[in-house]
């Protein structure tokens, strides 16, 4: 089967689980989902199959021209509350993100979104004082950008997933009515990024400096491994089951989300209802209702299928066909448009 790569739409998130790609008959809504894949990550060999099954007719340069999104180590996604009054102040902005988020401004690509509809926040107009800066290093983009066309692929919009999948959440949220806010982890290697949202938008922020990493000591105290290499490779198969062993793996990284919630809870009147881990390959899967059921709370279960279709979005039969769980959000939150959300809130 052919047909023009112009009248057709390419997503892939790059996220920290697996790549998620999706064949759409249009870049922009109402759309038709045509095909859906997921691709193991690290493997260049099977995403270049994909690749070719996704567009079997090479496009421009021999790239798939796609909007990607990204979830790079270093990314910022921090609210924040600033003084209006100042944003046109030199520097103001520059030295709020120095201070509240202990970066170098200058070596950052940064924009700020309005905290609540996520727009692009316009110092011109009479703005705001709740805010979320998003950006990554600018040395950074340049290498993301290497690596991505090195797969093959040519991207012609570039996101961050974070950002995107967080909107895509908040409006979920409006969409379903729902009442709780949900506390929304992307669970790294090294550290997690720690979200609040609700149907006000983004409540809060925070990178915790706990990832999977900080679980393998525990892995291998508990089983008696003889070296953390053996503990982590186990932890990572799917031939142990670790549910018992919840509580003690996650004992730190909850210490930190109790100390957040209970900051948040204390500042807004409200408590969280659910969790949603985004990026949790299916064999850590068991990690989201330990987290969830220490914190006294239930996992968010997302109904996409009604989500997508109210925000003009179908699946074919083959795409419906697909497996899909709350991972593939930032795949999706790549292709939703909210314009049409307003009606919702109303």
């Amino acid at each position: 089967m052919f047909f023009s790569a112009k009248s057709k739409g390419f997503f892939v998130d790059f996220s920290d689980s697996a790549v998620f790609c999706a064949r759409t008959n249009a870049l922009a809504g109402p759309l038709v989902v045509e095909e859906l894949k997921e691709c193991p990550l690290g493997d260049d060999g099977a995403l270049a199959d994909t690749l070719k099954q996704l567009q079997p007719k090479k496009g421009q340069g021999g790239y798939l021209h796609a909007v990607c999104g990204v979830y790079p180590a270093k990314r910022l996604v921090r609210r924040a509350t600033i003084e209006p009054r100042r944003v046109k102040e030199a520097g103001y902005l520059n030295d709020t993100a120095a201070t509240q988020f202990r970066i170098e401004p200058d070596k950052y690509t940064l924009a700020m979104v309005t905290a609540t509809e996520g727009l692009d926040y316009d110092v011109s107009k009479t703005p705001g004082k709740e805010v979320v800066f998003c950006g990554l290093p600018t040395e950074d983009i340049a290498v993301l950008q290497e690596s991505i066309l090195a797969k093959g692929i040519y991207p012609t919009r570039l996101e961050l997933g974070t950002v995107a999948t967080v909107g895509a959440l908040a409006d979920y949220l409006n969409f379903s009515k729902s009442k709780t806010p949900t506390l929304v982890l992307e669970l790294g290697m090294n550290s997690t990024h720690s979200f609040i949202v609700s149907t006000g938008g983004l409540d809060a922020s925070r990178p915790i400096p706990q990832g999977l990493d900080s679980m393998i000591p525990v892995v291998q105290k508990e089983l008696g491994l003889k070296d953390e290499e053996s503990a982590r490779k186990l932890f990572f198969s799917n031939t142990f089951d670790f549910t018992g062993m919840g509580p003690a793996l996650i004992k730190k990284l909850l210490k930190e989300l109790q100390s957040s919630i209970g900051f948040y809870e204390v500042q807004t009147g409200q408590s969280i209802g659910q969790v949603m881990c985004t990026h949790l390959p299916p064999k850590l899967g068991w990690l989201e209702n330990s987290i969830a059921g220490q914190l006294g709370v239930g996992v968010l279960k997302l109904d996409l299928v009604s989500w997508l279709q109210a925000r003009q979005i179908t699946l074919s039969d083959e795409a419906s066909a697909t497996p899909f769980d709350g991972r593939w959000l930032g795949l999706f939150s790549l292709m939703a448009q909210y314009h049409a959300a307003v009606s919702d809130k109303k």
